[in-house]
């Protein structure tokens, strides 16, 4: 495929030009000449398109794209998907070595040498990274929200790419031009002949499964090393991990049906298949390497007690203290596999030995090796395989991923008043108010009584709800405190909400009234709506006040509170978003002070800016003060999982920048409190503008469900097979009930992105230019939503999306709502550029301007080819081409756009 004249001459342009290269003799190979000189016309009408729709050469993209048959389209389609794909292996190297150059010049913070050289400057000295550290906590949560289009196949055969490429850097035979074409033309041939979309919706076992092996794959390599070079660097061979890899697979049922009691078990029985057969593998590979004999070496007195202990009584093994000790080990792992995972251990023990009860007692037999090691040899083996192992089992447990619970408040509501109706301790708990419901449940949380009876009738939920919180209850049993730590209630606007979680733990032994600050699970509220967020202060008070949820808080010192990005956005803008998610930050902050406990925030983040996307660095750093604190968690969701973890060096430069954001955000310069008190009362001014402004397009104008349910491709996402819950929460279809995902990822395809901008240009007007500069300049919270924005709106494109105005039946509904959305577009650029002082957007990110700018002629393409075939799908033709093509363009688009959902 040709490439744009636009790129400057650098590695980056030279490797897009090579992969580029390589698809089109593949495409000319296996698809015909035709097809690639009908790619390059389409591509160039683009072009031409996208520098003036009313050009000559731009009316040509019409007549192309008309001609078009099916087998042409998905043709056209798959090679602009392919293209995007390889296109981001290539930047995402440039963004490595980036990134490498600047931690070498030290230009960067975000890497542990760059802001521990920070922390000095403000006179922050390594004793006090340590001790907060050894505190702290830093979980990326991994979700199976359905942002990610690509196949796991695909994603794999991209990454196979980036190996040889990255091979051809590390050594020199792979960077003979020519082994590497034909290397590089194997694997494009493979992804040019793999289907992109999925064939059918995967299931919850599938998404288990996906997330596990990330979790395989990466973290349990990355997540140790990350920790042992913070070790290192502070001096502290003993830093207890502070990153703890999260989950909502299996646990999170919210909205979706297909999540019960045994999904649960399953994402345990895989977690645990990942974990152990690691730890085999690697106690196997130490056994193979440590055959150090007791003729020639020193042992401390407890390896020796191991190994004279092992059931190994090979001859051969005899004078080798640690292969007999690792024997010994390997079989009680051995032992412990089948009952832990459900299947039997791949590779048995030679002999019988007593199963492992948990991690402790594994790791404790893993330090006598390690430390009869470093007494008798020294530093040599103070951090080697063996020390990685101990980590990993330090980090990973058993369980390998502690999985979070998420319900919504409405279904614990008539699973409580089933129970207490049948119980005879209230007939209708449901037309209670608030304070007769809370005087009912703190009643029956100092009751030992259980309301459940085994000879009863119950509705289907409220077996279901029951046996989900048996088999977390079981998974605590088997694996230990860390499997499962928090409920998080969605749709969380009363007290209530957290204490029906305490009543429905109590009726399967997790909440003991006698002892109620040993209960293993704390219910976290999910603030989501505009509403919410503005009553989370007196809603955490009043939880908090009630003696159940107090004694969980001070037993465990810390009140989880999660926070949404997606839903808040959609419901009030995303200047909206920002400003009332930061003030119910600083809000709950001063509950849990009050209260004597610390908060912990979980911030519910999602691809795409209009979902809390963006740099998770700034993002944190734009935290009102106090409210990080060494502690945060952050969902990951979508393609931001492969974006941010697809390889082990991203994945530790993203762990690292997650901690680093962390350590300056806790101890450095604490700058938000003066900037939120100076500029506190013009960013509501100006978060209620952009609010009255979004509503007055979203939810009062008539016709607006109409054209957003035309003018994107929200009905054919519906069908896109990328997620196991549904689109919408309910039948209606009202935006109000239409999932956060769907609703960013719709306006992202038809390149509007209005969740990420919409509202802020009509909030500034008026405003006085200089204070709003200033607030972009020193204020870390507003200059992360104008960074955020300025990225979004440079992926957007008006005239691609007038094109999709134009599949609304009616043309007047059509242009009246287009009209509003161009002129909001219009001001808010104008508010932008004023603010940043550039001529153009992304002007002061040079790089990023760069990076978008050469990804779009081959994005836009593939949206012109949705919105024909759209046309014809919704004209009646049902070939099944048509919804593949589709759905082809929707992944190209996804992938050249990255960060969509």
């Amino acid at each position: 495929m040709s490439q744009t004249s636009e790129f400057p001459h650098d590695r980056l342009r030279d490797e897009v030009r090579l992969l580029g290269a390589l698809l089109g003799e593949v495409i000319r190979d296996e698809g015909g000449q035709a097809l690639y000189d009908r790619i390059e016309a389409v591509r160039k009408a683009s072009v031409a398109y996208h520098r003036d729709p009313a050009s000559d050469d731009a009316s040509e993209l019409e007549r192309l794209l008309g001609d078009l048959s099916l087998d042409q389209a998905i043709g056209l389609t798959h090679g602009f998907a392919a293209f995007s794909l390889l296109a981001n292996v290539a930047e995402d190297r440039a963004g490595k070595r980036r990134a490498q150059a600047q931690a070498e010049a030290g230009e960067r913070a975000d890497t542990p040498e760059g802001v521990l050289k920070r922390l000095a400057e403000a006179g922050v000295d390594r004793g006090a990274v340590r001790d907060l550290l050894s505190r702290a906590l830093i979980s990326p949560v991994l979700t199976a929200h359905p942002s990610e289009v690509r196949r796991k196949s695909v994603i794999d055969r991209t990454a196979a790419v980036g190996e040889l490429l990255d091979g051809c850097d590390r050594d020199g035979i792979a960077c003979d031009p020519e082994t590497l074409k034909a290397a590089l033309r194997r694997q494009i041939v493979i992804l040019w002949a793999t289907r992109l979309t999925r064939a059918s919706a995967p299931v919850v076992q599938d998404e288990i499964d996906i997330v596990v092996d990330w979790l395989r794959r990466i973290f349990l390599h990355v997540a140790p090393a990350q920790l042992a070079e913070w070790r290192r660097l502070l001096g502290a061979p003993d830093l207890t991990p502070f990153v703890r890899i999260g989950s909502w697979v299996g646990g999170d049922r919210d909205g979706n049906p297909n999540v019960d009691a045994d999904t649960l078990r399953a994402a345990f029985r895989s977690q645990a298949r990942a974990a152990l057969g690691f730890y085999l593998d690697e106690v196997h590979a130490l056994g193979a390497e440590l055959s150090l004999s007791i003729d020639l070496t020193r042992v401390t007195p407890e390896l020796a007690a191991l190994a004279q202990g092992s059931g190994d009584a090979s001859i051969q093994r005899a004078d080798e203290p640690y292969r007999r000790a690792l024997s010994q080990i390997y079989a009680r792992l051995s032992a412990a596999y089948p009952a832990l995972t459900g299947e039997p251990t791949p590779r048995p023990a030679r002999f019988k030995a007593p199963p492992y009860d948990g991690p402790n007692a594994f790791r404790a037999d893993l330090n006598i090796l390690h430390d009869s090691l470093v007494r008798t040899h020294g530093a040599v083996f103070a951090d080697d395989r063996l020390a990685r192992l101990i980590t990993a089992a330090d980090v990973f447990g058993f369980h390998m991923a502690t999985l979070d619970l998420r319900q919504n408040s409405d279904v614990h509501e008539r699973v409580v008043a089933d129970l207490l109706k049948v119980a005879g301790v209230c007939p209708d708990y449901a037309a209670l108010d608030e304070a007769e419901r809370l005087a009912v449940l703190a009643r029956e949380l100092t009751s030992p009584r259980p309301l459940f009876s085994p000879y009863a009738d119950y509705a289907p939920e409220t077996l279901k709800e029951r046996a989900i919180l048996q088999a977390a209850a079981e998974a605590l049993s088997t694996f230990g405190p860390q499997a499962i730590r928090t409920h998080i209630v969605s749709k969380t606007d009363a007290a209530s909400d957290m204490l029906e979680v305490y009543l429905l733990l109590k009726e399967v032994g997790l909440y003991d009234p006698a002892d109620a600050a040993a209960c293993p699970i704390q219910a976290a509220p999910l603030f989501e709506t505009i509403d919410d967020l503005r009553a989370a202060r007196a809603t955490l008070e009043r939880v908090l006040a009630e003696p159940s949820a107090r004694a969980v808080a001070e037993a465990r010192g810390v009140q989880e509170v999660m926070i949404g990005y997606s839903d808040s956005n959609k419901d009030g803008s995303y200047l909206t978003s920002g400003w009332e998610l930061h003030e119910a930050s600083r809000a709950l902050l001063e509950v849990t002070r009050a209260a004597g406990v610390r908060l912990q925030l979980f911030h519910g983040r999602g691809g795409a800016v209009g979902r809390g996307g963006g740099s998770s660095f700034s993002a944190v750093l734009g935290q009102p003060a106090g409210t990080v604190a060494g502690r945060i968690r952050v969902t990951e969701q979508g393609e931001v999982i492969a974006n941010k973890y697809g390889e082990p060096e991203v994945a530790q430069r993203n762990l690292d920048a997650l901690t680093c954001g962390t350590l300056l955000a806790s101890l450095g310069p604490q700058s938000d409190a003066g900037y939120s008190a100076r500029y506190g009362e013009t960013a509501a001014r100006l978060s209620a503008a952009s609010m009255k402004a979004y509503r007055a397009l979203v939810y009062e104008t008539p016709g607006f469900v109409d054209y957003f349910r035309a003018a994107t491709p929200i009905a054919e996402i519906a069908d896109l097979k990328i997620g196991s819950r549904p689109a919408s929460r309910t039948a209606s279809p009202a935006i109000e009930d239409l999932r956060a995902i769907p609703w960013v990822f719709s306006w992202s395809q038809s390149r509007v992105m209005l969740p990420g901008w919409y509202g802020f240009g009509s909030a500034v007007r008026g405003e006085d230019p200089a204070e709003l500069r200033a607030m972009a300049e020193t204020w870390p919270f507003f200059r992360t939503v104008i960074q955020n924005m300025e990225m979004v709106m440079a992926k957007a494109d008006m005239a691609v999306a007038r094109r999709y105005a134009g599949l609304v039946p009616d043309p007047a509904l059509a242009e009246r709502i287009y009209a509003s959305i161009r002129a909001e577009w219009d001001r808010t650029v104008a508010a932008v550029l004023s603010i940043t002082g550039q001529d153009a957007l992304l002007g002061g990110q040079p790089e990023l301007d760069r990076l978008i700018r050469q990804r779009m002629p081959y994005v836009e393409p593939l949206n012109h080819v949705q919105i024909e075939l759209i046309r014809r799908r919704r004209a009646g033709d049902d070939d099944p081409r048509v919804s593949n093509g589709i759905l082809l363009a929707i992944n190209g688009v996804a992938a050249g756009l990255r960060n969509s959902g």
